[in-house]
Parts: structure tokens; sequence; C-alpha cells
């Protein structure tokens, strides 16, 4: 067994985000009456081991949306391959999922139910509006891994980590941008078809914070992982998108080149999606007044720092 002491041992968490990345997990939390809630999620994704941040996501249509967007924690755990019925249970409606289900309190306050293969407990870092989905990012407070094999789901059907080794992919499906931005520049690359593209990777099992910081690494330039710029939805492509504004010193990158961040400057780069993200981008550099766009490649809205809600 597995147990992380405080402060949070950042190896061990990576050993165990990397572990419990393609199992069932059911999400729980407390309501203010000190009732636990807790709904059935196929997947999440870590997003950095320091300060240690993992995320799930949860349907705006979702009974539980409000509980979980404006609450103080959530706990996710990862069911043992024995735990199907727990599995159904948290996925249809019920007035009592927890009636007959052990559980008990973890370091941060919420529900940890008995015999799962891990879990996290989390406190509530933020609630991003993200489409028709809310992203939930949570600091992580505690968490336990046992050998136990987990609970898979693929293709309609109940699967263990064994049985789906190489077919599954090897992470969320989290597509990672990196806005490499230097005085009035910025970094973009041959897309092999003639036109251009932002620096790209997809998320695999070390995490978002992972993939940013080969990106920024690849790209040569001395830069810092930056704040959140944009998270959309692509259908076509079956990924969610995140992109970091990432302030960037100038210099001479190892692939591409830094280009006027100007509506003539981006003209160039072939995705339709991106290539209006810098264009807004380029909009707001001058006032420094920027925003976060939510929603898909085609459409959203963009939040300003002065509308956001705390959590």
């Amino acid at each position: 067994m597995t147990s992380a002491p405080h402060p949070i041992d950042p190896r061990a968490l990576r050993d165990a985000f990397g572990c419990f990345m393609t199992g069932v997990t059911v999400v729980t939390t407390l309501v203010s009456t000190g009732r636990p809630q807790g709904f059935t999620a196929n997947s999440f994704a870590s997003v950095s081991l320091d300060p240690p941040l993992l995320l799930v996501s949860l349907a705006n249509s979702s009974r539980n949306i409000n509980t979980f967007a404006k609450g103080e924690g959530f706990a996710v755990n990862i069911l043992a391959e024995g735990q199907k019925d727990i599995s159904a249970t948290f996925a249809r409606p019920s007035e009592d999922r927890f009636a007959n289900l052990y559980w008990r309190k973890g370091p941060a306050g919420n529900p940890l139910i008995a015999g799962v293969s891990a879990w996290f407990d989390c406190s509530l870092e933020q609630a991003i509006p993200a489409g028709d989905h809310t992203i939930l990012i949570g600091r992580v407070a505690g968490f336990e891994a046992t050998p136990a094999a987990g609970l898979g789901y693929y293709r309609g059907a109940y699967v263990t980590s064994a049985q789906t080794a190489a077919q599954m992919p090897a992470g969320p499906d989290v597509v990672i941008t990196a806005i490499l931005e230097a005085e009035g520049k910025v970094l973009l690359q041959d897309d092999g078809r003639g036109g251009l593209t932002l620096p790209m990777a997809r998320a695999g099992r070390d995490g978002v914070q992972a993939a940013l910081a080969r990106l920024i690494a690849a790209s040569g330039l001395q830069a810092q992982p930056g704040a959140v710029y944009s998270v959309y939805d692509d259908p076509a492509q079956g990924a969610q998108h995140i992109a970091f504004l990432c302030p960037t010193a100038p210099g001479k990158p190892r692939m591409g080149a830094l280009v006027d961040l100007s509506r003539d400057g981006v003209a160039d780069v072939t995705d339709p999606a991106a290539r209006i993200m810098l264009e807004r981008l380029a909009d707001e550099a001058p006032t420094g007044r920027y925003g976060i766009y939510f929603g898909t490649h085609e459409q959203g809205r963009v939040q300003r720092a002065q509308e956001r809600e705390e959590p």
C-alpha cells in the first residue's frame, strides 16, 4: 500500500496518477448538511505535481453541478474490479446512493469509499465553465493507492486494466497548446501542410503540467508556464483543448519562428480555432485586459477577469 503523508510526495503522487488514469471513478463530496453525494466518472487527469492538482469534469446538466462547483472539495475514488455494482449505483438516479455503503472522511473531509483501488481527497481549487461541462480542479490533500486491480469501462463493457492495456489510450484526450508570447511576437511552427500552427501536444499519463513543460522545453525559449487562456472542445477530434498563455523571453527558438502578434502575422495559422484565438490575443495584448474563452472550436464566450465568480 502506498500512503501519502503531509506534505504530498510528488514522486509518489506521480506514480499514483500514472497507474489510475483510465479507471472508473466515483467522485464524492459532502453537502452543507453533512450528507454524502457523488457521481460516476470514467476519467480524470492530473494537472500539476507542485502544487498537487487534478481535474474531473461534470456536465452542466447534472443534478450535482451546483453542489460540486460551489462546494469546498471532492474526492476521486478509483473503483476496484469487484465494485461494478457501486459504479452502476452512482451512474443512475437514486435518492441515496450511499445507502448500505461503507465510507469514511478523508484528509480534506470528503467521502472515501471502502475497498477502492485508490483515492485522492481534494479541496476545490477552481471550477471552470467549459462548454456544456464544468472542469473541477482539486488540490490533493491526501491519497492512497493499493495493488488491487482497477475497474475500467471500455466500448460499453466493464474491464480490468490488464485486459485493455494494449488498446486503451495512453491518457485523457486533452490537447495542450503553448502560446509563447515575447514582446509582441508569438511562436509559430510549420504544420507540415504549408501553414503554421502553435506548439501542441496530447496530455498523457503524466498530466497537463508535464505536457506544457515539454512544449516549452522543446521550443528552446526561456518561458514560464502561464495562465489558462482558452478551454474548448473539438467533437470532430474527440478532444478537449487547453491553451496556456506563457510569458516568454526574446530569443531564437529551436523550431519555428517568433512572428508578429497581429491579425496579419497569424493569418497563415491553418487551424481556424487557433487562428481566432490568436487574433483575440492580438486585440487584447495592447490593453493587457485578457479573458478566458470557454466553448467549442466553433462557438463560445470570453469571460473577463472581473466577471469570474469565486467557486
